[in-house]
């Protein structure tokens, strides 16, 4: 899910965390700027800086900005050459997804200690349902405050938390609250918080259905609930139209999901200058399927198909993808299939952006593996478990990049004469 857009935090008693939360079991809880506030909690003495997290070449892309930073208009999506034309001064860091998910994984569990039904949405974000447990740990408010409280002590990070009668409602509650806070939006009072809000709140407006509603004289969520439907979906269509309609009337019935499977697991990569070398290529397929790899390890799941992404450097885009006989969270099994996908594709192009992609997936535990004939039975999955357990102790920079280019394969016997 997208993030919604930067709501005004206002002093209004009728949303605040004092606020009727009776009929309100629904809690999103949202991590503050996570990324960037993982490296500082990594790294203290950035503390009070402005940090930008994301693609540090020319056509990167900012994925967290601190709150400092952000007063100087760096946003999530930005081009990092803007954000440094906007803040140079601040401290611009590569991404660290194994730090994240170390830290998501503590908070996730954080919650699940309040209540079974939690629906993570990314690593930084998730609703639960708190209604049964209530009699444990008191009203939801009370519940959105301990875990706060908890995430502050235990993980040395802030959250903002959105009580509500619904996981739209929820969630724009805690867009509100951020930075740091809580916000109650009391059931019998959903329409009060919901109808002065811009129409680009709702879920599922962009900038071009919002565009398309400001041209009808929609500029609020009340407008468009008193809008005539007809007109709605001759704007946006039929499925957009019912959509928005129930969602401006503050109906949102999906229930809380814990068993949300993810589809897939994949990386990419975007060149500061367009590429065509082949062996540059190659290693930066390889690395990508050691992220691939190590990204299905951590999150203990297999995929069964394997693809690859081409951006051209005139923005054609090519997908390629193969399924296997036996899912795999084997790095050199996911870059063997990604190399011969990528190597039948016709050759000259100058390449933009790369991507290796693990799909159909499976829990790992439900999947036995099975070895092929001949294969020892350790080889090269143990090496790679090894690396992750390194890796997780001191950190992925410790590994080589693209290790499994030019190693030996482990499951080979070294000749002892041989220098």
């Amino acid at each position: 899910m997208g993030r919604s857009q930067s709501l005004p935090r206002g002093g209004d008693p009728r949303f605040g965390p004092d606020a009727d939360d009776t009929g309100c079991p629904i809690l999103h809880v949202d991590m503050d700027a996570f990324y960037a506030s993982v490296e500082v909690r990594h790294r203290p003495e950035l503390r009070g800086r402005a940090v930008v997290v994301g693609g540090v070449g020319p056509r990167g892309v900012v994925s967290s900005a601190s709150y400092e930073a952000r007063r100087y208009g760096v946003r999530s999506a930005m081009p990092t050459m803007r954000a440094r034309a906007l803040c140079p001064h601040a401290v611009f860091l590569p991404p660290d997804f194994t730090r994240y998910t170390a830290a998501s994984q503590a908070v996730m569990q954080i919650f699940r200690d309040v209540t079974p039904l939690v629906e993570p949405l990314s690593l930084d974000e998730a609703f639960l349902d708190v209604a049964g447990a209530r009699r444990l740990f008191g009203s939801p408010t009370t519940i959105g405050r301990r875990i706060r409280e908890r995430v502050a002590a235990e993980q040395g990070l802030t959250c903002s938390v959105g009580v509500g009668p619904s996981k739209f409602v929820a969630k724009l509650g805690s867009t509100r609250a951020k930075p740091d806070g809580l916000l109650v939006v009391p059931a019998a009072r959903v329409l009060d918080f919901l109808h002065p809000l811009p129409v680009s709140a709702l879920w599922g407006v962009g900038e071009r259905s919002a565009e398309a509603l400001l041209r009808l004289g929609l500029r609020t969520v009340g407008d468009l609930a008193q809008a005539p439907i007809g007109m709605l979906r001759t704007a946006l269509g039929q499925a957009a139209a019912t959509h928005l309609h129930e969602l401006a009337w503050g109906r949102d019935p999906r229930r809380v999901s814990p068993e949300q499977v993810e589809k897939s697991i994949g990386a990419e990569v975007t060149f500061d200058v367009d590429v065509d070398d082949p062996e540059q290529l190659r290693r930066t397929l390889l690395a990508l399927a050691e992220k691939v790899g190590a990204r299905l390890r951590d999150a203990g799941q297999v995929g069964r198909t394997v693809s690859v992404k081409v951006r051209m450097s005139d923005f054609r885009t090519v997908s390629r993808s193969r399924t296997l006989e036996v899912p795999t969270d084997v790095a050199r099994e996911i870059f063997d299939t990604a190399w011969s996908l990528f190597t039948a594709l016709p050759s000259g192009d100058r390449i933009r952006l790369l991507g290796v992609r693990a799909e159909g997936l499976n829990s790992a535990d439900a999947t036995p593996r099975q070895l092929t004939l001949g294969e020892p039975e350790r080889g090269w999955r143990e090496a790679e478990v090894a690396a992750d357990a390194a890796a997780a102790r001191f950190g992925r920079s410790v590994i080589g990049p693209a290790s499994l280019l030019t190693g030996r394969d482990p499951r080979r016997k070294e000749n002892p004469t041989r220098p």
